[in-house]
């Protein structure tokens, strides 16, 4: 029996999957491609990456062999010219010419090209295709001034494309009144224009361009409100139009507007001949983006092999980083009051924008827009698209609650979507086939799943949720999740802690050879170098760590912007003499350092020079002071009030508190930073119950709380033991230190660990207090070995000479500053120049 044969015009993205969703379900089809470019399928999403060191190959969809294994005929660089539909005969731009039982376009888009005077001159280009690209970085080398038309999702891709081919000046012109106005409102529009314009970029709204200006070459664009914009090179991202030119011309019924009709079946007006992706018109709508194009492969693929599915339109919710930046939008974005009701969060000194709708009712989460932190995205796309009944408290869908980590248990997080919850829209994945690939397939990490299901291999945005998906279903069958801290280690952070103790392993190179493999990365370097500060607090520049280090514990400080850093003494207990005092003042000024108290109760200069470092840490270090810490993963300050030494309210002396204990744990290395505080009373006065482990005085001793603390997330302290004396109290934070050192994941602060921590506050009592583990007696005598090892680093640095010599800008000029940081005056002290990143790079 002869197979049908089914001819795809397109070799793009949705035409590649129409051929992989085909091949999958049947072997019944004889399949030719025909492809306009001279290359195999790739992914047009991430097409920005292109500049970024990704290659042609690193881009492509498929290998080389695979539509000759899957014998599929792939014909590139050979477009398809005619159609007649009366023979089923396609030509090709070659002359030869083939049958179809079943026509299948898949032509995609092209730039939409407004029709400007002098569009074509020499410096203008669309951002489209990998040829385009390769036409944009060789112009680019001459150019200075470059513009985008275009200020939606791909009129930004571009201008990130532009930005990472190190143009010195580049503009977005919108038409619109704000960016990205299909995505996202005004509120937040203007805090992505912000975060935009603090990348360097330019921003011109409501500009309708009139005319490009130059002979040969662009040399300007005029707008319709008289104003010019100098540029040198234009890339024109303004949108999209239909590739249905083939179909036009056989006869194919086209919208008026463009684009090729079809039905719920994707068939065109041809019962023989069909449409998918952007080329498709389904009711009205060209859907621009990729996963609605799969689920069209989907259908079609399906039907064609008798398969009943339809389709019925897409959610267009869409989840992009945008030049570093999260943007997102999902459901009824732009649905407002009285229609709903409307819960904003916006931070913007983070640049952080989000807005969701709620049904009038409180019941529903109807849709949203996220701007600067879209980590919530999955979990509320989901929320909404499945209609699941929210909490009393919306709001802590975008604010965080301290039942957040819960949140599956409370009926709001990822246990309580249905089974037909979709995660990954790119490949039309649910939740119930991803649960399903662990317990049937035995998949228990993210590339078993991306292997078996193709979950996760589009855009990447549903990758946190399907690893929450994979360890939710691991836990309910009563498997053990080990959470390996990256491929160099297949072991986690509290595993490889004791395997460094066992060991007695003392550097990253140790520690790399002996329990890890091949050369480490940027994940398990500096997890590994703070494991080895919590254990031995050795010197942490010493040789073989050194180059393990986070960025600031490189050089003992904050890099901060501009590329400056900073100086921060230990000041215990804010408390200072008045010839400390008189030091720091003569050392800020002496060196030109900007001044300020810090939240902390420090003083901390701003605005060194790295080869300043040692020497300003050398006159700090002879008048008594010693390191901070501001750079490291430990202990930050201990803050008090005045207590029972001058304040007529306080019960006990809280100065001489916070010393000894900020004195007892300086210089410990964590997971994280972590801070304490003791107030002399229950006025607070030193904000205890916002630190890590806060001390309270009462009429009978300290009260002690733990787990607090401030941030993008704040968190108020638990009480975790009262009316405590002093050696009490000591021992119980000793515990408390160490349980936190030896078992928090990475990066994870104290209150995030307790959250994550089952049977919460009781369960670390009961460990801390009554000794459950029976771990106590051995936490109590390695932080004594901690506190008896301390060292200042700063002290080490200057006066050994291998250390200092790190700390010069130019290794072969060691007197020479750095040229091209820059200070301006503010107020009578100094601040940084506005930092262009479009000139740094």
């Amino acid at each position: 029996m002869k197979q049908p044969k089914v001819i795809v015009i397109g070799n793009g993205m949705v035409g590649y999957k129409f051929c992989e969703k085909l091949r999958a379900k049947s072997q019944a089809f004889e399949i030719i491609v025909f492809g306009e470019e001279p290359r195999r399928a790739y992914d047009r999403v991430h097409l920005s990456e292109y500049f970024s060191g990704k290659t042609a190959d690193d881009l492509s969809l498929s290998t080389e062999s695979w539509y000759e294994e899957q014998n599929i005929t792939l014909l590139l660089g050979n477009p398809v010219t005619k159609i007649s539909r009366e023979i089923k005969v396609v030509y090709a731009a070659n002359g030869t010419e083939y049958s179809y039982d079943i026509l299948v376009f898949a032509t995609g888009s092209g730039a939409f090209v407004p029709s400007i005077p002098g569009i074509y001159k020499d410096g203008v280009f669309v951002y489209r295709t990998l040829e385009d690209l390769d036409l944009i970085s060789a112009y680019a080398q001459k150019a200075v001034k470059a513009a985008v038309i275009g200020g939606g999702l791909l009129g930004l891709e571009a201008a990130k494309a532009l930005i990472d081919l190190g143009l010195e000046e580049t503009s977005i012109v919108e038409f619109a009144p704000r960016l990205m106005p299909r995505q996202i409102d005004n509120a937040g529009s203007d805090m992505l224009k912000s975060k935009l314009e603090d990348l360097g970029l330019k921003i011109h709204l409501n500009k309708n361009t009139t005319g490009i200006e130059g002979e040969d070459s662009i040399t300007a664009l005029m707008f319709n409100d008289g104003e010019t914009l100098e540029v040198d090179m234009l890339v024109i991202s303004a949108g999209i139009k239909p590739r249905d030119e083939l179909a036009a011309a056989c006869g194919i019924e086209l919208g008026s507007r463009g684009g090729i009709i079809v039905d719920q079946n994707m068939q065109t007006s041809d019962p023989s001949i069909f449409a998918i992706g952007e080329c498709a018109l389904y009711e009205g709508m060209i859907y621009g983006l990729i996963a609605p194009g799969y689920e069209m492969a989907e259908v079609l693929a399906s039907n064609l092999c008798a398969i009943s599915k339809t389709f019925t339109g897409y959610d267009m919710s869409t989840k992009l980083k945008l030049i570093g930046i999260d943007v997102a939008s999902f459901g009824d974005n732009f649905i407002s009051e009285p229609h709903c009701r409307t819960i904003i969060f916006e931070n913007k000194h983070k640049g952080i924008y989000k807005r969701i709708n709620i049904s009038n009712d409180g019941q529903y989460l109807l849709g949203g827009i996220l701007i600067g932190d879209a980590s919530a995205y999955n979990l509320l796309l989901q929320t909404s698209n499945n209609r699941i009944a929210l909490s009393e408290n919306p709001e802590e869908l975008i604010l965080g609650g301290r039942a957040e980590s819960d949140a599956g248990s409370t009926g709001a997080g990822i246990t309580a979507l249905p089974d037909a919850a979709l995660i990954c829209s790119c490949e039309g994945i649910s939740k119930g086939d991803i649960c399903l690939a662990v317990t049937e397939a035995n998949c228990e990490n993210i590339d078993d799943i991306k292997k078996c299901t193709k979950a996760g291999t589009g855009c990447g945005g549903c990758v946190p949720m399907i690893k929450d998906l994979v360890t939710y279903t691991l836990k309910s069958q009563g498997k053990y999740i080990k959470n390996v801290i990256c491929e160099h280690f297949n072991y986690s952070r509290q595993e490889l802690f004791d395997l460094i103790h066992i060991h007695e392993l003392k550097s990253y190179d140790e520690v790399l050879d002996v329990l890890g493999k091949n050369d480490g990365c940027e994940v398990c370097k500096p997890l590994v170098s703070s494991l080895l500060a919590s254990l031995w607090n050795e010197m942490i520049l010493k040789k073989g760590n050194d180059v393990a280090q986070d960025s600031n514990d490189r050089f003992l400080a904050n890099i901060q912007k501009g590329g400056s850093y900073s100086v921060v003494p230990r000041i215990p207990g804010g408390e200072i003499t008045p010839d400390k005092l008189i030091v720091i003042g003569e050392v800020a000024k002496k060196y030109n350092l900007y001044t300020k108290i810090t939240g902390g109760q420090r003083i901390d200069m701003f605005g060194a020079h790295v080869n300043d470092l040692p020497v300003i840490w050398e006159e700090l270090i002879a008048a008594g002071f010693e390191s901070g810490h501001a750079y490291g993963k430990g202990l930050r300050t201990v803050k008090s009030c005045v207590g029972s030494t001058w304040c007529r309210f306080g019960l006990h002396d809280s100065v001489s508190f916070a010393i000894r204990i900020e004195e007892r744990y300086r210089g410990i290395r964590a997971p994280h930073k972590f801070k304490s505080a003791v107030s002399g009373c229950i006025r607070e006065c030193a904000e205890a119950q916002s630190k890590d482990f806060g001390i309270i005085a009462t009429e009978k001793g300290w009260n002690l709380y733990v787990c607090g603390n401030g941030g993008s997330k704040p968190q108020h302290a638990l009480l975790f033991a009262t009316d405590l004396d002093s050696e009490t109290c000591i021992r119980y934070i000793d515990r408390f230190l160490m349980f936190y050192i030896r078992t928090a994941d990475p990066l994870t602060r104290t209150a995030t660990w307790l959250n994550k921590m089952e049977g919460g506050i009781d369960y670390l009592r009961n460990v801390i207090i009554n000794d459950s583990l029976g771990m106590a007696q051995q936490w109590e005598y390695e932080i004594s070995n901690l506190i008896s090892s301390y060292q200042c680093e700063w002290k080490e640095a200057v006066q050994n000479p291998a250390i200092r010599k790190r700390f010069s800008h130019f290794v072969n000029a060691p007197e020479e500053k750095d040229p091209t940081i820059e200070f301006v005056e503010m107020r009578g002290q100094k601040k940084t120049a506005e930092w262009n990143i479009a000139n740094q790079i």
